[in-house]
């Protein structure tokens, strides 16, 4: 019996930790990610000129 109970609550915390991750964490490293990239750019940008011809 006791194994039971330990699995089901192993499933739950797992399926809550997912969601925290799903719904909180990742997405908010993703934009992070955006927002570091767009920022790396810009300060290219910045120093090197647009691209194109000159």
């Amino acid at each position: 019996m006791q194994t039971g109970t330990f699995e089901s609550g192993k499933k739950r915390r797992e399926a809550v930790t997912f969601l925290i991750l799903a719904v909180l964490i990742w997405p908010f490293i993703a934009v992070g990610v955006v927002a570091g990239w767009g920022f790396i750019v810009w300060m290219y940008y910045l120093f090197t000129g647009p691209p194109g011809p000159v």
